[in-house]
Formats: C-alpha cells, sequence, structure tokens
C-alpha cells in the first residue's frame, strides 16, 4: 500500500545506525552496505545505488541546530545500511529517489527521537517522504509459547495505540506497555518509529498497511500516518 505520489526525496531513520548525536548522510551517491553476516550469497550481490540528498541533509541539520540540539553531524561518507536499502527496494525500485538516512540515538529515549520527528515534519510540506525503519516487536531470542505470547501482546496493544492515537503511550511503552522488555530487549528498533509518529503530528491518523510476522519474535506490521495538514 504505497502512495501513489512520488517523494521528491527521502529520509529515513534506521533502527541500524546508533550514534551518539544526530547525524545525517550527506552523499552524491548512496553505497549499498552489508551489515549482515551468514546469509545466501544472492544477498550481498544486491545493489541500490540511488542518489543521495546532500541539499536535505543540509536542511535536517538546520532544523534540529536551530531547535537546540547540539553536535548535529553530517557524514559525507556513509552509505545506506539493510535496514534503509532492503525497504526501499521493495518500495521504490527504480532507486531514482534522492535519499539521505537519519541516525538514532541509543543514548537517549523514546520521547528526544520523538520530538526529533517534531522538529523535522515541515520537511513532509516540501514533498519529503519521512520513513521509519525498524520492527514493531524485535526479539530473535523470543523462542517458547510464553515469549511468544508476550510478543503477540506487545504488537497488538501497540497497533491499538497507533491506530487509536495514543502517541504518549507509545512515547511511554516501557511502562505503559505489556511485555515491553521481552518485545524489545533494546529499543533500537522501536526509535525509528517514534521520529516518524512526531513528524507526523498529535492529530495524524495511524493505518496499519501490512502485517506479518517472522517465526521469531519480529513483527513485521507496518503503519502510515496521514497527518491532519
Amino acid at each position: 500500500k504505497i502512495d501513489d505520489r512520488i517523494p521528491n526525496a527521502i529520509l529515513i531513520i534506521s533502527a541500524h545506525w546508533d550514534t551518539p548525536d544526530p547525524t545525517i548522510t550527506a552523499v552524491d551517491r548512496c553505497d549499498t552496505i552489508y551489515d549482515f553476516h551468514g546469509f545466501p550469497s544472492s544477498l550481498y550481490k544486491l545493489k541500490y545505488p540511488a542518489p543521495g540528498a546532500p541539499e536535505l541533509a543540509n536542511r535536517v541539520q538546520e532544523l534540529l541546530t536551530n531547535a537546540g540540539y547540539k553536535h548535529v553531524k553530517l557524514d559525507n561518507k556513509r552509505g545506506l545500511d539493510h535496514g534503509a536499502w532492503v525497504p526501499l527496494m521493495l518500495m521504490y525500485p527504480n532507486a531514482n529517489i534522492p535519499i539521505c538516512q537519519l541516525s538514532i540515538q541509543m543514548n537517549k529515549d523514546a520521547i528526544h527521537h520523538y520530538n526529533i520527528g517534531k522538529t523535522i515534519t515541515s520537511l513532509k510540506q516540501q514533498g519529503v517522504l519521512i520513513i521509519g525503519s525498524g520492527s514493531p516487536t524485535h526479539n530473535p531470542s523470543a523462542f517458547g509459547f510464553n515469549a511468544q505470547k508476550a510478543v503477540t501482546k506487545f504488537d497488538q496493544w501497540l497497533e491499538q495505540s497507533l491506530v487509536n492515537g495514543s502517541y504518549d503511550d507509545v512515547n511511554d511503552y516501557e511502562n505503559m506497555a505489556p511485555h515491553a522488555k521481552t518485545a524489545h530487549p533494546w529499543p533500537d528498533h522501536l526509535y525509528p518509529l517514534h521520529v516518524a509518529m512526531g513528524a507526523a503530528d498529535m492529530n495524524s491518523k495511524a493505518e496499519l498497511i501490512h502485517r506479518s510476522k517472522c517465526s521469531i519474535g519480529i513483527s513485521y506490521a507496518c503503519y502510515k500516518f496521514t497527518s491532519s495538514n
């Protein structure tokens, strides 16, 4: 369920790029990073040579710096990790849309990432598609019936919270959600959602557009936010 409109550029937040301070890729052409091991050789032959978006990177840096974020950096070497190029390859296989990637901060909390999203929300008015790429649940060690049941309960809670617009609860998921620590032993795969949620605005509507899961504790549910403005 991809919008028919083609964005002018894409800003993607991946769970697989963690830096101490917000950092944005600013390259002319995106290299493909194979940041995974032990998979079939065919995966390491895939390429996603999309153009970079250095002007967008500068704009993101400007917005964050003006909002009071310190040490916002540009990275003029990094390509796209698999948290970025894998979904983009499915969404826009022609690889012809300018892209830059924004990092997450594991040393910060959900509110930090939500506020980053709020800070960059004006980019939507310039035709920029903001994508949060993570997982609604991410615990590859969640084997066994009880662990799977706990992860499923979190996934169901998250869907209900997003569709109902209970974004404050999602920002406080560690206290509000059932089995939060089982579903997310580490928060990296949820923080991209908080950025996208903040960019959407409090009055936006979230829609579940895809539902599937891995046999272990990883949900592939996808949501689209439609802003009220």
